[in-house]
This record gives structure tokens, sequence and C-alpha cells, in this order.
């Protein structure tokens, strides 16, 4: 139904020094996204149930658009935004607001702390690589500085089970 008004999907984010994670959690066939130097606005319709889903996401800090990059995995879109200020502390929350936006969440699979990056040298990500073999699009170009997911922990069930007795 086309008349319904159009509700933000379920969100998540993450950080990382130089760049922030978001994952759309919605079906959506071929979503408009539009990534901004202080906004980030999506717009599709769940396959599942026709349902639309709209919103714009003021962001903390800029991001620079052209680095940043986007892919629709089918279940999901997952983005990755490249900061602007690359030294410049974690942002304490997605959004300027104070309030937290009912469907935000913080993606803790994809979360790393601030003093835990140290540790970990930091951030070495390809996303034209992930972007190449997902056939997905977004992002602009071949820039020496684009984000990925190559550092990213693979979730629980990715692993291999074992053989039943």
């Amino acid at each position: 139904m086309s008349s319904e008004t159009p509700v933000p999907p379920p969100v998540l984010w993450a950080q990382r020094k130089e760049d922030v994670f978001l994952t759309f959690s919605v079906e959506a066939k071929d979503p408009t996204i539009k990534i901004e130097k202080d906004s980030v606005y999506f717009k599709g319709v769940n396959v599942q149930d026709n349902k639309p889903h709209e919103v714009t996401i003021p962001l903390y800090d800029a991001v620079v658009p052209e680095n940043s990059a986007f892919i629709n995995k089918g279940r999901c879109i997952e983005m990755v935004l490249r900061k602007e200020k690359k030294d410049a502390p974690y942002w304490p929350s997605l959004t300027k607001d104070k309030k937290k936006p009912h469907y935000l969440k913080v993606d803790f699979n994809k979360w790393r702390d601030e003093d835990d990056e140290d540790d970990e040298g930091g951030n070495t990500y390809d996303i034209e690589e992930m972007l190449r073999s997902m056939g997905g699009g977004g992002g602009a170009g071949d820039k020496p500085d684009k984000p990925s997911f190559d550092d990213m922990e693979s979730d629980s069930d990715d692993e291999n089970l074992p053989d039943l007795e």
C-alpha cells in the first residue's frame, strides 16, 4: 500500500577511529540512498511486507561522501562512512541530538572501543574489494582512502558446526 506513511527502518551503528558503520535492517530491492557530508538518507520498500521506510539521519560530525560506500546484501544494506576528521576522538553518538532515535541501536558485533583499536594496529580496510565481490554499488572511484569490512570479526553462524552423532 503506497498510502502508508513511511517509517524509519531499524538502523544499527558502530564506529572506528576513521569510519562509521551503518546497517539498515530492511530487505529493500532498489532503495534510494544518499550520503551527504552531514547526513545519510534512506528510502525503500520492505519486500517482505511492502511497508515503506524512509529516514534522514543527521550525523554527529562530517563524513567524506566520495570515500564512503554502501552495499545491498539482500537482507540489509551495509554502509561505511569515512570520517572527515581522522584524528578526532570517537563520536559520542551517531547524531548531534541529545535524544536517541527509537530506530537506532548500537551494533555490538562491529563495535570496537577507542582503547581497543590501538592494540590491533588501527584500520586496514578495502571497501572497493568488498563492493566488487558483492556486486554492489555506492561510493566513488579508485580512492586509496577507502574503508572496508576486512578486519570485521565473523558472525558465530559463519563457523563450521560439529558433525552430528
